[in-house]
């Protein structure tokens, strides 16, 4: 399975943020959306989630930890 990454450092941000989301799509969109609002008082709507779709990028592939 593909995994995404967001990565708040490539963005412009009074914050400073460094934060950075990977895991599933729909993962790292639900959690990207939550960290916007929350953090940087951004509205949960549709069109917030489609750009933050928009910036998803695919994550290098890494060998899975054995369980």
């Amino acid at each position: 399975m593909a995994r995404k990454i967001i990565d708040c450092r490539l963005f412009p941000s009074e914050k400073k943020c460094t934060l950075a989301i990977s895991g599933t799509e729909a993962e790292v969109l639900d959690a990207a959306v939550h960290h916007a609002t929350t953090v940087h008082g951004h509205a949960n709507s549709p069109e917030l989630r489609e750009q933050i779709r928009s910036m998803l990028k695919d994550e290098p592939q890494t060998k899975a930890a054995a369980v």
